[in-house]
């Protein structure tokens, strides 16, 4: 039997969607609904669904973000209100979409693919969403070179250049240094846009690192990569879709 699950902020769409899919794809069992990126992306680890219906915007993590973060062999559909560069590179990859408002001759279509298409390529996933995670803002900001930050009742200007990693918390973004945590309300897919990629990678779908702090890499028994950084003991886990950076090191 194959399963599902489908994630989106908007409780009506998710419904319908369910709904459709049922009369559309009876065999398909919808195993959780989310209403966020988090719940989404913890689902997923859980219960690996064969696809994941995702929205774009979510709170938490980004359906773009939810993908990244993948480790399994879990199919995505994305549910967006994005214009056609972006169906074009979802088409280009053979990562399938649904545009709100949800049609029901669309889901149909999408349904009759899902159940002849092969599973996707992770590298050529991992490539669509590199294409995809700064198209899906504005226009790319200056570079940060400063970032205020909560620590209790105060709010300090820290130098990007002392922040070891960023890690997604529920509702906020850690910053990390080497003698402090503090706390922002920026996404991860924002900061990820406005930091140099030259000194700053994302290995995770919540984690962003700074390369001038890394100390090393660590495999473990199963094969799965974890980072070092210089002053903080934690060891930080690198998803398989960033594995590759790391590989001509």
């Amino acid at each position: 039997m194959t399963t599902a699950l489908i994630a989106d902020d908007e409780p009506h769409l998710v419904q319908y969607l369910k709904a459709q899919l049922e009369q559309a794809w009876p065999e398909l069992k919808i195993v959780k609904t989310a209403a966020n990126g988090v719940e989404a992306a913890a689902a997923i680890a859980e219960l690996e669904p064969d696809l994941a219906f995702l929205g774009i915007q979510m709170p938490g993590l980004t359906g773009l973000e939810v993908a990244q973060g993948i480790e399994g062999s879990t199919r995505v559909v994305f549910v967006t209100a994005y214009d056609q560069y972006a169906v074009d590179a979802f088409e280009a990859r053979a990562v399938d979409y649904l545009l709100k408002p949800l049609k029901a001759e669309r889901l149909v279509a999408c349904v009759t693919r899902l159940r002849e298409a092969a599973p996707a390529d992770d590298t050529a996933l991992a490539e669509t969403l590199k294409r995809l995670l700064p198209a899906a803002g504005a226009a790319a900001p200056a570079r940060l070179r400063y970032v205020r930050a909560a620590q209790g009742e105060l709010v300090h200007q820290i130098p990007v250049g002392d922040v070891l990693f960023f890690h997604a918390d529920d509702k906020y973004t850690v910053v990390q240094t080497a003698t402090a945590e503090h706390l922002i309300r920026t996404p991860i897919f924002e900061l990820a846009g406005q930091l140099d990629p030259d000194q700053f990678w994302q290995v995770h779908r919540s984690t962003i690192i700074n390369l001038d702090h890394l100390a090393g890499t660590r495999r473990d028994d199963a094969s799965r990569l974890f980072v070092r950084v210089r002053g903080h003991e934690r060891e930080l886990p690198v998803s398989r879709a960033y594995v590759h950076l790391f590989k001509a090191m």
